[in-house]
C-alpha cells in the first residue's frame, strides 16, 4: 500500500499559498524582522538572509512536551531522525537527507561532536537550558568548514537581560517521567554593565523497552534514563563597544540499553557527557570595524557499560578552537574576514589505535551586499588540515525582492566532510588514506510574507562524491588487515528535493504546515539512503482564547528502508499530538501535552522501540 499522507500536508501548504496570493494582506508588516546569527556568523535580519532557515523558540520547545532535542527537531521541515530506543539512546539527525555526520552542530558558538563517529551526541544535550535553535539548510562549509554539507544547527542557551528574575518548572508524565528546572538571570545597567544567566535541570524516566522482538539483544524490560545539566552565560562591558564574556554547558545522560543474550541480560548503560566552555571578547575598534576573538573547548565523553567489566568501553573526543572574526561595514554591505585554528584529539582506553589528534588552520572571507531590491553574498574558505591537507570551499547567492512581500533567491555552494577517526584508524576497519567527501549544491526558492501569511518553496540538488561507506570486501584487497571490509571512498550520492512551508494567522487560529519531497539516492547502487523517507511533513493548528492556547499537530512520514541494500522496509506512519497551555497569572502557567494520541505503532529503526501514547504536564513560573 502506498503511503500518501505527506501529500495532504503539501496540498494544505499550496492551499494557503493560493489564499495568500489571491487576497489582500491582513497585517501591516511587510518584512521579516527576526534576527538570525548562524546564516552569516553575525546578526542579520531574516529578510536579508539568502539561506533557507528555521527558528525554534523556547515556547515552541516548552509546548512540545518533548523528551529530547531530537523529538523537537523531528517536527521541523527538512529534518528526519533515527533513534535506537528512548531519549537516552543513540540518535541520528538527517538534514535534507544528508548523513548525521554531514551536519555541523554548535552550542553558543562552541562546535560539538565526536571525532570518532563524526556526529553530535544528541542524547547528552538538554532541552531545559535552550533559549532557541537556529537551523540553516544547505552547505555552509565556506563559513564553518568541514562537515557542513546538509546544514548547520546552532543551539542558543538562555542569556541574561533586564531586571533580576527567576524561572522554574516541574513536570510529570507517562513512564514515570519527572522534570525539574530552574534558572536565574538578569543584567545591571550603567557604563560597566554585567549580565548573567544560570540554569540547572534534571529529568528522569522509567522509559520503555529500547528493543523489539527480532533484535539480537531484545529484552522486554523498561530502559529508563536520567539527564542532569547546568548551563550559563556571563557578560561584562569593559567600556562602550568592548565586551567580554563566558559561556558553559555541562550535561550528563545515563541511559539504559538492551544488551546480552536471550539467556543472560545485563544492566547495560550508555553514559553520555557533554562539556562546553567558551570565552570571548567583542570589540569595536573603529566605528565600522567589529572584532570578535573567541576560544572554545568541547568534550564529548561516551561510555558504554554492558554490565560486564571486561566489555566496558570509553571514548573521549576533545576540540579546542580559536576564532578571530572581523566584520567591516562598507555602507550597507559587510565584509567578513575570519581566522580559525581547531585541534581535535581522541583518548580511548579500550581502543588505543584511535588515540590520535589533528589540527586545522583556516582562513575565510565573505561579502554580503544590499543594493535596493537586490541581495547578494559571496564567501570563500581554505582549511589546511594536518591529516588530509588543503580543502577550498566557496558559496555565492543572489536574491531579488519582487515586491514588499515576495522574494526570489538562488545559491550555489561547495562543501566537504572530513573522514572521522573511526574511518581512518579503527582497527580492522579504518584506512588512513581515506579522503574527505565533497559536495556541490544548487538551490532556488521563493519566499512570501505579508504579516499574516508566510510561504516558502525551496528546490535543491546536492551532488556528493567520494562518499565514505563500509565496503566488503575492502577495495584494498588485504584479507589480513581488513577481514570484514573497511571504510573507503567509493560512492556517489545525490540529495535532491523540494521543501514547502506555510504559516497563516486567521483571527484566533494559527496554521502551520510543511512538506518535504526528496530523493536521497546512492548513485553507485541506485538504492535509497537508509532510514530516509521520500516524503515527510507536519501540520499544526492552534487556537487562542484569552489565557488558553490549545492545538493539534500532525506528523507524517513515508516508507523508508533500514538497510543500504533496501531489503528491510520500514512502513510509513502518521502521529497525532495534542497540546495546551493556560496562563494562570502573569507569572504562572500550566502546560499539557499528549503525544501519539492514537497510539500508533511504528519504527524509525528496525527492531528498536518507540513510545506509544504518552502524557506530560508541567507548571511553570516566570516564563513569559
Amino acid at each position: 500500500m502506498t503511503f500518501t499522507a505527506p501529500r495532504h500536508v503539501a496540498f494544505t501548504s499550496l492551499a494557503l499559498a493560493i489564499a495568500a496570493l489571491t487576497s489582500p494582506a491582513q497585517a501591516q508588516n511587510t518584512a521579516i524582522d527576526s534576527v538570525i546569527i548562524t546564516a552569516s556568523r553575525a546578526p542579520q535580519l531574516q529578510r536579508d538572509v539568502l539561506a533557507d532557515v528555521t527558528v525554534i523558540t523556547a515556547e515552541d520547545i516548552a509546548r512540545s512536551g518533548a523528551g529530547s532535542i531530537t523529538d523537537v527537531l523531528q517536527r521541523q521541515r527538512g529534518i528526519e531522525i533515527s533513534r535506537n530506543g528512548g531519549p537516552g539512546t543513540n540518535s541520528s539527525v538527517f538534514i535534507r537527507g544528508a548523513n548525521s555526520n554531514q551536519n555541523v552542530v554548535l552550542v553558543d558558538g562552541v562546535r560539538i561532536g565526536s571525532s570518532t563517529s563524526g556526529a553530535a551526541n544528541w542524547s547528552a544535550l538538554p532541552l531545559q537550558a535552550i533559549d532557541h535553535i537556529e537551523i540553516v539548510y544547505g552547505p555552509m562549509s565556506a563559513l564553518y568548514g568541514a562537515d557542513a554539507i546538509g546544514g548547520v544547527i546552532q543551539i542558543f542557551t538562555k542569556k541574561g537581560a533586564g531586571a533580576p528574575a527567576v524561572t522554574g518548572a516541574v513536570g510529570i508524565g507517562s513512564q514515570k517521567t519527572r522534570t525539574y528546572e530552574g534558572s536565574v538571570y538578569g543584567a545591571t545597567g550603567g557604563e560597566h554593565s554585567f549580565s548573567y544567566a544560570v540554569s540547572a535541570a534534571k529529568e528522569e524516566s522509567d522509559g520503555f523497552s529500547a528493543t523489539l522482538p527480532g533484535n539480537f539483544s531484545f529484552n522486554g524490560d523498561k530502559d529508563g534514563y536520567v539527564r542532569e545539566n547546568a548551563a550559563g552565560q556571563f557578560g561584562f562591558q569593559l567600556a562602550k563597544g568592548h565586551d567580554v564574556g563566558l559561556v558553559f554547558l555541562n550535561s550528563r545522560t545515563n541511559g539504559q540499553i538492551d544488551s546480552g543474550t536471550p539467556v543472560i541480560f545485563y544492566d547495560a548503560r550508555s553514559i553520555q557527557k557533554q562539556k562546553n566552555v567558551g570565552v570571548f571578547t567583542k570589540n569595536q575598534f573603529l566605528p565600522l570595524w567589529h572584532s570578535t576573538l573567541q576560544y572554545t573547548q568541547s568534550e564529548d565523553n561516551s561510555l558504554s557499560d554492558s554490565g560486564v567489566r571486561s566489555t566496558t568501553s570509553s571514548i573521549i573526543s576533545k576540540q579546542h578552537e580559536w576564532t578571530w572574526q572581523n566584520d567591516i561595514a562598507i555602507g550597507a554591505d559587510t565584509l567578513q574576514v575570519l581566522f580559525n585554528h581547531r585541534k581535535e584529539e581522541v583518548v580511548s582506553g579500550t581502543t588505543p589505535a584511535l588515540g590520535k589528534e589533528r589540527t586545522t588552520k583556516s582562513v575565510a572571507a565573505a561579502y554580503n551586499m544590499k543594493r535596493g531590491e537586490h541581495l547578494a553574498s559571496v564567501s570563500v574558505r581554505n582549511d589546511d588540515n594536518s591529516q588530509y591537507g588543503n580543502k577550498a570551499t566557496g558559496a555565492i547567492g543572489y536574491g531579488y525582492r519582487i515586491s514588499n512581500t515576495l522574494r526570489a533567491n538562488a545559491t550555489f555552494g561547495t562543501s566537504f566532510r572530513a573522514p572521522s577517526f573511526n574511518e581512518l584508524y579503527y582497527p580492522l576497519y579504518g584506512n588512513p588514506d581515506n579522503k574527505p567527501e565533497k559536495g556541490r549544491n544548487f538551490e532556488a526558492g521563493l519566499q512570501y510574507h505579508d504579516g499574516a501569511t508566510e510561504l516558502s518553496v525551496t528546490a535543491y540538488r546536492n551532488k556528493l562524491t567520494d562518499m565514505l561507506v563500509s565496503t566488503t570486501p575492502c577495495p584494498k584487497n588485504d584479507p589480513v588487515k581488513y577481514p570484514y571490509g573497511c571504510a573507503y571512498n567509493v560512492n556517489h550520492v545525490t540529495l535532491e528535493g523540494v521543501t514547502l512551508a506555510a504559516a497563516h494567522r486567521l483571527g484566533a487560529f494559527n496554521f502551520t504546515a510543511s512538506a518535504d519531497f526528496q530523493d536521497p539516492k546512492d548513485e553507485t547502487t541506485g538504492k535509497s539512503l537508509q532510514r530516509r523517507a521520500k516524503e515527510h511533513g507536519t501540520a499544526t493548528v492552534d487556537y487562542t482564547a484569552g489565557p488558553l492556547v490549545a492545538g493539534v499537530e500532525w506528523q507524517v512520514s513515508g516508507k523508508r528502508f533500514d538497510d543500504a541494500a533496501n531489503r528491510n522496509r520500514l512502513g510509513g506512519y502518521g502521529l497525532v499530538n495534542l497540546f495546551a497551555t493556560y496562563r494562570l497569572t502573569s507569572d504562572w502557567s500550566l502546560l499539557a501535552r499528549v503525544n501519539n494520541a492514537t497510539d500508533k505503532s511504528y519504527e524509525v529503526a528496525r527492531y528498536y522501540g518507540v513510545p506509544g501514547t504518552t502524557y506530560y504536564a508541567s507548571i511553570r513560573y516566570g516564563f513569559k
